[in-house]
């Protein structure tokens, strides 16, 4: 998805991040997931179908996400996420690590002279 040659790498570990977020406003199935992340970053970042399906089997091992079978928009089936409690929590543990590093990396990479 996104622009094609255009779009900004995953950093490691992120996609985990962005699909908890993404399922934090209600259950979804993986396309949804991924138009949802691709509509929020104006197709800035790069989500690879394979890496999102390995990414929701991953969390749902951990518990963190459950999966259950329905009908989408168009009227096929669907595997739809949701998170769990643990997946919850998670994600507002990690949103503040987030938060306090790209804060720590954004304040190296501004500053303008080496004693600033």
């Amino acid at each position: 998805m996104g622009k094609q040659g255009n779009t900004l790498p995953l950093l490691k570990g992120t996609l985990d991040l962005l699909v908890l977020k993404t399922l934090s406003w209600g259950p979804m199935h993986g396309y949804g997931i991924a138009t949802w992340l691709e509509g929020r970053t104006g197709g800035e970042l790069g989500v690879d179908d394979s890496a999102l399906y390995q990414a929701l089997h991953r969390l749902e091992g951990r518990g963190l996400l459950e999966a259950e079978w329905g009908v989408s928009e168009n009227n096929r089936r669907a595997r739809y996420y949701r998170l769990t409690g643990a997946g919850e929590a998670h994600l507002r543990a990690e949103t503040e690590t987030w938060l306090r590093y790209t804060r720590s990396v954004t304040g190296i990479l501004a500053v303008t002279s080496p004693t600033a």
